[in-house]
């Protein structure tokens, strides 16, 4: 068996959870029993449900703000983690930035000593807030004991393993890297939004992805802002939108037909964060041949070919990006000892 942790498990688009939903997927579909444990702010009790063959364990969080995930009832779900365990053949944790899935590593490591454990931290090497930052100084020791008891340390792009390395130059003999996969329904669009009149982000909507930019750029282009996803920060952009003349309409998570096939429309797809271990979103963008105006940090991670526009964006218009049926199997080997 294989587990999983990670922060939440969702269809959403781009981040954390939908990276280990699409990896959990996969390796059930090739044979391999996988548990994925999951925060679940919602939740007032532990529940479990299969989906597309995985099992799902969604536990009680406290998440404010969406943010940190910290468990609930940790001598029941320390219990539940001595009883998967004894099942487990790897345990792959995914984020640095949440409480249930530090916490979860040095849980598996003290319960089962010889347990591989393979951690991708999606690593951003802050908080992104005056108080996360704050926070961070101490949270630190934590992910440092983490990157400690792990065996491999996987890194999604060759920019991310550099920062780790920087923070944490013990690791580095142990760091894998491994870019992130697209959905293959991805290839099955193309670009035709040259001459549409709007410009596209989607993910999740906080102050730190610096979406401000997305809306001067759009100002510039004499484009149409369409943002699609949740987050705190929605109504302080429809805000800063509104001063600035430009039309923001902000949809929550799409149906994936209907979010790639808005996607397919973009005159250009937009992420202008500074902190991205890897763009799901951009990358898609780029499968589908959507030019894509982003900052250098996350051009650098996706490998792509670049023309700068100004504003701290440059327009990426080709990258290697793989389906995550052809990664996969590098996921295997990293679970063996």
């Amino acid at each position: 068996m294989i587990l999983l942790a990670t922060p939440s498990y969702h269809p959403n688009i781009g981040g954390v959870e939908y990276v280990v939903k699409s990896i959990a997927e996969r390796l059930a579909a090739v044979g391999h029993k996988t548990t994925v444990v999951t925060g679940d702010p919602k939740a007032d009790k532990p529940r479990e449900e299969e989906i597309n063959g995985v099992h799902v364990i969604r536990w009680p969080t406290w998440a404010p703000s969406g943010a940190y995930h910290i468990p609930k009832k940790r001598n029941q779900l320390r219990n539940l983690l001595q009883k998967l365990l004894n099942d487990a053949d790897a345990v792959h944790i995914h984020s640095a930035h949440a409480v249930l899935t530090v916490w979860a590593l040095a849980a598996a490591r003290r319960i089962n000593p010889d347990v591989r454990i393979v951690f991708t931290p999606h690593y951003h090497g802050t908080g992104h807030s005056a108080l996360r930052r704050l926070l961070w100084i101490t949270w630190r020791r934590h992910v440092a004991r983490a990157v400690e008891a792990a065996d491999i340390i996987h890194a999604v792009s060759p920019r991310e393993a550099v920062l780790i390395k920087s923070h944490y130059p013990h690791a580095s003999s142990k760091i894998s890297v491994i870019p992130n996969g697209v959905e293959e329904d991805v290839f099955g669009y193309k670009w035709r939004g040259a001459d549409s009149d709007y410009m596209m982000y989607a993910g999740r909507v906080e102050r730190y992805k610096r979406l401000e930019a997305a809306v001067e750029l759009a100002r510039k282009l004499g484009l149409r802002l369409l943002v699609v996803g949740r987050g705190p920060h929605r109504e302080g952009l429809r805000r800063y939108a509104r001063r600035r003349g430009v039309f923001l309409e902000l949809l929550d998570p799409q149906p994936r037909p209907d979010y790639l096939r808005l996607l397919a429309g973009a005159r250009y797809a937009v992420n202008p964060s500074r902190h991205e271990a890897y763009s799901i979103f951009a990358a898609e963008a780029l499968a589908m041949g959507v030019p894509a105006a982003v900052t250098p940090e996350v051009a650098e991670n996706l490998a792509a070919e670049q023309k700068p526009i100004g504003d701290g964006l440059a327009v990426a218009v080709r990258a290697a990006v793989p389906a995550w049926r052809a990664v996969i199997q590098k996921y295997l080997d990293l679970y063996r000892p």
